[in-house]
């Protein structure tokens, strides 16, 4: 006597929104609950869950890479302004030291802005 082979049966999950994802992922990344709770709280396959949970996180990482862009789009631009702040007090520096005479930015600067405005008063007198 042949038994026959019985299909397994198929479970079919309901369609769940964006939404729904996000907020079970959100649950899971702050430890909430796990993902086994989580499949079998709200009816959805373990495989799902840590597919969405994958696929969040490379979406959240490309989110992140494009305001690291934008953040150093802000720091070039801050850096820009630095450099020409800088490069004004140095002329004013060097203008105050050619009509007084008296050099403080060797007293008192490093040596590399001491040497930068040594330059800039060589070439005010040409």
């Amino acid at each position: 006597m042949k038994t026959q082979k019985q299909p397994c049966p198929k479970i079919h999950y309901q369609k769940v929104t964006y939404e729904h994802k996000l907020f079970v992922i959100d649950q899971i990344t702050n430890g909430q609950i796990s993902v086994n709770y989580a499949s079998k709280k709200y009816d959805i396959s373990r495989s799902s869950i840590n597919y969405w949970i994958k696929k969040y996180a490379t979406f959240e990482q490309n989110n992140k890479t494009m305001s690291k862009d934008k953040e150093l789009k802000k720091l070039k631009e801050r850096v820009e302004e630095l450099e020409f702040v800088k490069d004004f007090q140095q002329d004013i520096i060097a203008d105050m030291e050619l009509i007084t005479g008296v050099n403080l930015s060797k007293k008192c600067l490093p040596r590399t802005l001491a040497k930068e405005i040594e330059k800039k008063k060589v070439n005010r007198l040409k």
